[in-house]
């Protein structure tokens, strides 16, 4: 079976996406998909999405991991098949897009990408760290000397051993500044460390908020691949207006075989 594809990333979160308006990708086949996501055997991603035909919306998201199943939401695809989504014509600068976790909103300008997150409606703040939904569950814990952190050991022993089966991702934040931190994530799915988590650093800036760490409600967040930018409204206890924002890059088209 040979198709185009176009690889994607966003702070160096990276990303296979493919046009299925005419659905003729095999959904079922995860085994192909983990192919396709292998950095040795295939193109190398740690997501795929595909790109659908929505009957209100103006697309439809579906995201894999690189393990080959559905996931749950992702930031940083979302902002990368919402730029997709302008250079297929789709859209001119606004999108609105259905993904697993429901509605999104994204607005995009040249390269910068600014997508509207669900409302985050419980944040549980414990002693060492947090846990809250972001589209995706993050527990976030603060560590000192991040540079030098185990993030592989530490996140798979948390994310399976607190979390069992169903499991966490986990993200491991050193603060900065007032409003700034630097965040390093083991992603459940890719079961590795990634260069950025979209749901993740979303997860961080709330949790910093929460938590009494900054006192602002816009929060820049330093990954290893990139800065992003999360900005939200506390209305009581929910989290509303919550929006991640940064690059989105298209790397190269290609076709696999």
């Amino acid at each position: 079976m040979e198709f185009t594809f176009y690889k994607y990333q966003g702070t160096g979160n990276d990303f296979v996406i493919i046009d299925n308006r005419d659905e003729f990708f095999p959904k079922e086949n995860t085994e192909l998909v983990a192919k396709i996501c292998n950095r040795r055997f295939g193109v190398g991603a740690d997501g795929l999405l595909l790109l659908e035909k929505h009957p209100s919306a103006d697309f439809k998201m579906v995201y894999y991991n690189s393990d080959g199943n559905l996931s749950s939401m992702c930031g940083n695809g979302g902002r990368c098949i919402s730029h997709f989504a302008k250079f297929l014509g789709i859209i001119s600068e606004k999108a609105t897009f259905e993904a697993v976790d429901g509605m999104h909103e994204a607005t995009i300008k040249t390269d910068w990408v600014s997508l509207k997150m669900n409302d985050v409606e419980e944040v549980n703040v414990s002693e060492t760290y947090t846990f809250l939904n972001t589209g995706s569950p993050h527990h976030v814990e603060m560590v000192t000397e991040l540079q030098d952190f185990d993030v592989f050991s530490n996140g798979r022993s948390i994310r399976n051993k607190t979390y069992e089966k169903e499991g966490s991702n986990v993200n491991f934040v050193e603060q900065n500044d007032d409003a700034v931190f630097s965040v390093r994530t083991y992603e459940r799915g890719v079961e590795d460390e990634t260069l950025s988590c979209g749901t993740g650093v979303t997860a961080v800036a709330i949790a910093m908020f929460e938590s009494g760490k900054t006192s602002e409600n816009k929060v820049t967040l330093k990954t290893l691949g990139g800065q992003l930018q999360v900005r939200f409204e506390k209305e009581g206890s929910q989290y509303k207006n919550v929006y991640l924002e940064g690059p989105a890059i298209q790397v190269f088209k290609g076709i696999w075989k």
